[in-house]
């Protein structure tokens, strides 16, 4: 597989280069940062990382300020998770390049169903043609406490 690297104008890039991830800082910021991963153990941030298709988003130094990932089979269905912009680095339209940039990574071009749980970016992602679930009825989950 060819990296994937998207080089914005203002310096800003975003990357599917594993060896790039600052895995300390995605730990770090998901950890303490979110509703979503509180607590999580940067083993199992190592693990998941090493099990989905990760993008990175790297300032002009090189430093990461952002990060996706998707849990994915690379042929039918794709979901996009653990997604975040340092606070810092919020108001640049980054999330945005990250999330279009995970829709539209090349392993992924035969993906038909994407798939997300967000408590507060629907609109976000409803500008990527995301919409609740027609019949939750459907859909199904298992969630099994924290260790």
């Amino acid at each position: 597989m060819t990296a994937h690297v998207i080089k914005r104008p203002d310096g800003f890039e975003i990357s599917d280069v594993t060896a790039r991830l600052d895995l300390p800082f995605v730990h770090g910021f998901l950890s303490e940062y979110t509703y979503w991963a509180t607590g999580r153990t940067l083993e199992t941030v190592a693990r998941s990382v090493a099990n989905s298709v990760c993008l990175g988003v790297y300032d002009p130094s090189g430093a990461q300020v952002g990060f996706g990932r998707m849990v994915t089979d690379r042929t039918t269905t794709a979901h996009l998770t653990d997604v975040f912009i340092s606070s810092g680095h919020r108001g640049l339209g980054l999330g945005k390049a990250l999330v279009g940039a995970m829709l539209s990574h090349p392993d992924l071009v035969t993906v038909r169903r994407w798939t997300l749980s967000t408590m507060d970016a629907h609109a976000i992602y409803a500008a990527y043609g995301f919409t609740a679930m027609v019949d939750p009825e459907q859909q199904m989950m298992r969630m099994l406490p924290r260790p």
